[in-house]
C-alpha cells in the first residue's frame, strides 16, 4: 500500500498532463469546435474531411518526401561521421562536440541563422558568397523547387550530430577481436564494413531511423521562422507546408479546434505505422 502512495504524486501528474489531454483531444477531434461555442459533435466528419482537403493531402505528400530525404541524409551522414570519428583521442573528441553542438544549441536561434544565410537581400550569406563567383542573386526562400531542399538540408545539418554519438556508441560495442579475425581472413574494410558494422549496428540504426523520423514529421519551428509568409505558414504557393504547420494554422490561425484536434490523431497515426513497421522490420532482419 505504501508503494501505491508513493506513486500517487506521479499518478496525478500522469493522468492530468498526459492521459486527460490525449483523451479530451480525442474527444474534440469527433467535434466541430471554435474554442468559444460548446463543441458539437459531428462523428467522423472531421476525418473524412481530411480525406477530401487537398491543402492537407499537399501537406502529407511535402511531409513524406521530407521526412524520406531527412531520414536517409541524416542516417547516412552521421554514419559516415562516427566512422571517421569513433576514435578517443582529443581530434576525435573536438570534432564530435563540434558536430554534436547544433543538437544542444537553441532551435529559434538556428533557424534565424540559416534564414539569414538564405536571405535575399545583400546581407544574405548564400547571395553574397555566391556573387564573389558572379552569380547572380536567388531569391532561395521564394523559390518553390527550393524549399523542401532547404528544410532537408537544415535538418541534415541539425540532426546528424546527435545521430552520430549514438552511432559511435554502437560502434564502440563491437568487440574488437571480430575486426582482428577478419583481417586475418583477408578482409578489406569495405567487407569489414559490410559483413560485420553494419550487421551489428541493426539495434542502433532502427532506432536512429525512427527517432529521426518522428522528429521529422514534427517538423514545424523551420517552417515557421524561415518560410512562414504574411498570408501562408508554409511558404510561398504552400512549398514547405507541413502536417504540424498546417495542424497550427487550422487551430491557432482559423480556430477550427476539432479539425486540428483530426489532424493531430491522423499524424500519430501515420507516426504509429510507419514505426511499428520499422521496428518489425528490423527485429525480422535481426533474426535473419
Amino acid at each position: 500500500m505504501t508503494s501505491y502512495v508513493m506513486l500517487l504524486p506521479f499518478l496525478t501528474l500522469f493522468a492530468g498532463f498526459l492521459i486527460w489531454p490525449l483523451l479530451n483531444s480525442l474527444y474534440l477531434s469527433l467535434t466541430k469546435f471554435n474554442g468559444v461555442r460548446p463543441p458539437e459533435f459531428v462523428g467522423l466528419a472531421n476525418f473524412v474531411r481530411l480525406l477530401q482537403d487537398e491543402r492537407f493531402l499537399h501537406a502529407l505528400s511535402n511531409t513524406l518526401v521530407y521526412v524520406l530525404a531527412a531520414v536517409v541524409l541524416t542516417s547516412g551522414f552521421a554514419l559516415a561521421l562516427a566512422l571517421a570519428f569513433r576514435g578517443q583521442g582529443w581530434g576525435d573528441r573536438l570534432m564530435r562536440t563540434i558536430f554534436f553542438l547544433p543538437s544542444v544549441t537553441s532551435t529559434i536561434a538556428l533557424f534565424l541563422m540559416w534564414r539569414w544565410i538564405f536571405a535575399a537581400e545583400d546581407y544574405g550569406l548564400a547571395n553574397t558568397l555566391a556573387g564573389w563567383f558572379g552569380v547572380d542573386p536567388v531569391a532561395w526562400l521564394a523559390t518553390p523547387g527550393l524549399t523542401i531542399p532547404i528544410m532537408v538540408l537544415m535538418a541534415t545539418w541539425s540532426g546528424m550530430g546527435y545521430a552520430m554519438v549514438i552511432f559511435v556508441a554502437g560502434i564502440n560495442t563491437i568487440p574488437e577481436e571480430y575486426y582482428e579475425a577478419a583481417r586475418i581472413d583477408g578482409a578489406t574494410t569495405w567487407q569489414q564494413f559490410k559483413g560485420i558494422t553494419l550487421p551489428l549496428l541493426r539495434p542502433v540504426t532502427t532506432y536512429v531511423v525512427v527517432t529521426t523520423m518522428i522528429a521529422a514529421f514534427q517538423v514545424f519551428e523551420a517552417v515557421y521562422i524561415v518560410f512562414r509568409q504574411v498570408s501562408s505558414v508554409g511558404g510561398v504557393l504552400d512549398s514547405g507546408l507541413m502536417i504540424v504547420p498546417y495542424l497550427y494554422d487550422m487551430g491557432f490561425t482559423k480556430f477550427q479546434l476539432g479539425y486540428a484536434s483530426a489532424i493531430a490523431w491522423a499524424l500519430f497515426l501515420i507516426i504509429f505505422v510507419i514505426s511499428m513497421v520499422q521496428l518489425r522490420v528490423g527485429r525480422t532482419t535481426r533474426e535473419l
